[in-house]
């Protein structure tokens, strides 16, 4: 910048300066020829009178230094000439000044030589007797002038040159310290030159602007942050190089990278060919999908090609984690097949004895058996029936009645129920604790307690103890049954929660269980954000602890 204006200032300088000397010069050469041409007309009146009154012979012995006489007839002859021989001179009738004295009494001109250098002044007068008295001057032309003026004005040109080159250098060094020196964070605190003012108004205004759509991109990209670090679904952006613009923590997880990844080459950080198969098709379709297991768990890829203006400046890709998911579909498959199973088993039972009764091919000694086969086999139908409806309204939710009950009331309700089947069991039931109060739903938690026990009394040991305790610690509620039955080898002891497992299907089928009250515990006690724990050894009992907030 500052060699334009150095540039600029020295071109402006010397272009006035040349223009200033031309117009000068024009002005001095216009003044010295009026000058001359007003002595020229004066000149021309002396010798007219001397002619008038001497004639010829006055004026061949006239000598005028400079000046150059010539006396014309009217026909146009030259009569006289000072500088050369009139008898071989060509008639000067057309030659303006000559004809403009005949014409008018006085005639002028002016005549350039053909080389430039020199142009002549002629003045022209009639006298008394008709003839035309003519005085002429030569003096250098204009270009003359010039030419004998190069030398002093190229010295001259380059003093100026000289001179306005160092002050352009000082003028732009100024300037460009005046300019690198503004506050430009702050335009409007800056004492400068006027003519900046308009450009620092400018630069302040859009300061205001670009300082607004910062702000509101920062936004916009803390909200998009914001979003995308709490989401549970992996999202990676690519550019359309394949070069990772943004992934979420979700994401970093599944592809087992950090935050690092960022701006380097998607397929640098993610190798697997299901992944590079589902890339290749969005970018050929627009969209693809692929199911890829990794880490015990399995995730649905969806990779979508970015668009703008029909040209393609992206993908996005979304990782969902669909373990649960599949997980639940394949219990939902279980749970159909063991209810198909289970509903089955005790009506072919019923059917096959009722058969029997009805083509009469039952003693009569067996039909009583068979009729008290039939009861038993509906009650454990009707059982299996209950315990499948209450886990598919546990499963849909809905509105259910929360209140606050007292848990340990409820406990004392659940075994007075259960008494006589631990009296025939010949299971001695035991209740302690102290009254704990819980917003709950009455009805599930008197379940969990309905089926441990139940369980407790199943499959404990003849004379053996259930005991349930009740009580209350830190804002929660705990309740405990402890049995001193057969117990659960370690290896079920995380299954037995599942809908239809049972540890001993033969024994089950024995004590009527239908294999889904753990499984209904499991799910009240999540209902009421609890957690269910047991300790188990092979027999010697169980313990099952539910922990219930308050």
């Amino acid at each position: 910048m500052k060699k334009h204006i150095f540039r600029s200032i020295l071109i402006v300088a010397v272009s006035v300066l040349v223009l200033c000397s031309a117009v000068m010069m024009s002005i001095m050469y216009r003044s010295l020829v009026e000058e001359q041409r007003e002595q020229l007309k004066n000149k021309l009146a002396i010798v007219a009178n001397g002619v008038e009154e001497g004639g010829i012979d006055w004026l061949e012995n006239l000598t005028v230094k400079g000046y150059r006489m010539t006396l014309v007839s009217s026909e146009g002859v030259v009569l006289f000439d000072s500088e050369a021989d009139s008898a071989t001179m060509e008639n000067h009738l057309e030659r303006k000044e000559i004809a403009d004295a005949l014409q008018s009494g006085s005639g002028e001109s002016e005549r350039i030589s053909s080389t430039m250098i020199e142009k002549t002044f002629y003045q022209a007068k009639r006298l008394e007797n008709g003839n035309i008295l003519r005085i002429s001057f030569t003096r250098n032309s204009i270009l003359s002038v010039l030419l004998r003026m190069l030398t002093p004005v190229l010295v001259i040109l380059v003093a100026a040159i000289m001179l306005s080159a160092f002050l352009a250098n000082r003028i732009a060094k100024r300037t460009i310290t005046s300019l690198n020196t503004l506050d430009l964070e702050h335009p409007l605190n800056n004492n400068t030159y006027d003519e900046l003012s308009p450009l620092l108004l400018r630069i302040a205004h859009q300061q205001r602007q670009i300082e607004s759509q910062r702000s509101e991109l920062n936004k916009k990209r803390d909200e998009f942050s914001l979003i995308t670090q709490s989401m549970n679904e992996g999202l990676v952006l690519l550019n359309d190089k394949g070069v990772i613009v943004s992934i979420n923590p979700a994401a970093r997880h599944v592809f087992r990278t950090d935050a690092s990844s960022i701006g380097k080459d998607f397929f640098v950080v993610e190798r697997s060919s299901e992944i590079r198969g589902v890339m290749k098709t969005a970018a050929d379709s627009g969209h693809g999908q692929v199911k890829l297991r990794r880490a015990g768990r399995r995730y649905e890829i969806n990779a979508s090609r970015i668009d703008f203006n029909n040209e393609a400046v992206g993908t996005a890709i979304l990782v969902f984690d669909v373990t649960e998911k599949a997980l639940l579909e394949q219990q939902r498959r279980e749970f159909t097949a063991n209810v198909s199973h289970e509903l089955k088993t005790p009506l072919q039972s019923i059917m096959g004895r009722a058969e029997l009764i009805e083509n009469g091919l039952a003693k009569p000694g067996d039909i009583s058996h068979f009729v008290n086969c039939i009861r038993t086999e509906a009650a454990r139908l009707l059982v299996l029936i209950e315990d499948i409806i209450h886990l598919s309204q546990l499963d849909e939710g809905g509105e259910l009645p929360w209140e606050n009950v007292d848990l340990y009331q409820i406990a004392k309700e659940t075994l007075d129920v259960l008494q006589d089947a631990a009296t025939d069991k010949k299971v001695r039931l035991l209740l302690t604790g102290t009254p704990v109060s819980l917003n709950g739903v009455r009805g599930l938690l008197g379940e969990i307690i309905y089926n441990l026990c139940d369980n407790a009394i199943k499959y404990n040991n003849e004379g053996g103890l259930v005991e349930v305790s009740v009580s209350g610690d830190e804002n929660k509620a705990i309740i405990r049954v402890k049995d001193t039955g057969i117990g659960i080898p370690t290896e079920h002891q995380k299954r037995v929660f599942e809908r239809f497992y049972r540890v001993d299907k033969s024994h089950s089928k024995e004590t009527g269980g239908t294999g889904l009250g753990l499984s209904i515990v499991k799910h009240a006690t999540l209902l009421h954000s609890g957690k269910i724990e047991m300790n188990s050894k092979v027999g010697q009992g169980t313990v099952i602890t539910v922990t219930l907030p308050q």
